[in-house]
């Protein structure tokens, strides 16, 4: 019965205190950009009354979706019983914490009136998704914090099943409200599909694994702590599944759409002669999101290298930010049919494709957001033991017992 020990990193060299204050000054530059979107208005962005959800948004929903995906290596661990993924629990379940509030910070922070956030938190329109969200997003926050307490806790380690499946359960229900929400606005043509909802849970699963690997080997790294080749190829091998699942949907999600002939035009749009949104499709969301990374996973030349393993995984996330942008962005820009089967021409652009460029405040608001997660995931690992001492290949195949925790001082 091998124990798993965990310690705190110790977090006093330079590099700690450097990568700190560049998280920092990131998070000042989005409270920066969010004080100025404030008090001057939203003209200052690049967001219209056409394309009301802009660049923050595109950060907010990728970090969110990537919180529920970052939970799927503790999931893999206390549900599914891989007891090879148990020492990856506790940085796992940190993960989905982090960047869920970098996430939902920046949407707060977006709305113009943070103050205003009261008042969706005390008045429901249940027929609304957004609704539903704000129990979505602030459970999630509870039953995992939950779920740390229980597998960091010798004393309730006992309970980990239990609370891990209803963590599981709550983030499958989490990323389906978050696909929902796109799936359900059936005015805009390049939404209005119910397989966003699964699309979107399987995107979480590769997006959340992606930045779960580059913080897992960062730290690893940074702290001079060993990580063993087999557990390094057990989860790229399982990214690689994820982004080929990806594609899979993304291939269903189109040919569905091109088989209705009301939504040719906008997939015409987004797929063929789209400029900036048909780019950032096929080179962003295909090729780096998905192609790319299986090559470098699986292609005999590059499968067993630790820096193809980064570089695929820093692939998948420049995909997925690419994915989220054409999703959110490109289906704004695609006018709305109000009277469909008529051609509409008017003063106020009816008709014709949105523009939008991204400002300078938006996108310090969007990276603030992601800095905030990074920051918060560096002071956890700081002051708590959530990183093992050893991820060598022999004690990663022989965890086959609880989890013990050491106090001893690290290193960076």
């Amino acid at each position: 019965m091998s124990v798993i020990h965990y310690r705190e990193i110790q977090g006093r060299s330079a590099g700690f205190w450097g990568l700190a204050g560049l998280l920092a000054a990131f998070v000042a530059a989005g409270l920066t950009a969010a004080w100025f979107m404030e008090h001057i208005g939203h003209i200052i962005t690049g967001m219209t009354n056409q394309v009301v959800w802009g660049m923050p948004h595109v950060f907010a929903v990728f970090l969110i979706v990537a919180a529920s995906g970052a939970l799927n290596v503790a999931s893999i661990a206390s549900v599914f019983g891989k007891l090879a993924y148990k020492p990856l629990a506790r940085l796992s379940g940190l993960l989905a914490v982090a960047l869920l509030i970098g996430g939902l910070a920046i949407l707060v922070l977006d709305l113009g009136r943070p103050d205003r956030l009261v008042v969706a938190m005390t008045h429901y329109n249940f027929r609304s998704i957004f609704a539903w969200n704000i129990f979505l997003y602030t459970g999630f926050v509870a039953v995992t914090g939950f779920y740390l307490w229980v597998m960091m806790e010798r004393r309730l380690n006992g309970y980990t099943r239990m609370v891990g499946t209803a963590a599981f359960l709550w983030r499958l229900i989490l990323t389906t409200g978050t696909g929902s929400i796109f799936g359900f606005l059936v005015a805009r043509q390049p939404y209005d599909e119910a397989i966003m909802a699964p699309m979107f849970i399987v995107m979480s699963f590769s997006f959340g694994l992606a930045i779960f690997l580059l913080v897992l080997m960062a730290a690893c790294k940074g702290t001079g702590r060993p990580l063993g080749d087999a557990t390094v190829m057990r989860l790229k091998n399982l990214l690689g599944v994820f982004a080929a699942g990806v594609l899979y949907f993304l291939l269903a999600f189109h040919i569905t759409k091109l088989y209705e002939a009301e939504f040719r035009g906008a997939e015409a749009f987004l797929l063929l002669n789209g400029g900036i949104y048909t780019f950032l499709f096929w080179f962003g969301a295909v090729f780096l999101g998905g192609v790319l990374p299986m090559l470098l996973f699986w292609l005999p030349q590059t499968r067993r290298s630790r820096i193809a393993v980064g570089w695929g995984s820093a692939s998948v996330v420049v995909g997925g930010l690419a994915l989220m942008y054409d999703i959110i962005i490109g289906g704004q820009a695609w006018p709305l049919s109000i009277f469909p089967g008529m051609h509409v021409s008017s003063s106020f652009y009816d008709g014709v494709v949105n523009f939008y460029a991204p400002s300078l405040p938006e996108c310090a608001l969007g990276l603030g957001g992601c800095a905030l997660a990074l920051l918060l995931i560096l002071l956890a690992l700081k002051l708590l033991p959530f990183l093992p001492e050893s991820l060598v290949d022999e004690s990663a195949e022989s965890h086959r017992a609880v989890a013990g925790t050491s106090t001893a001082p690290g290193a960076v």
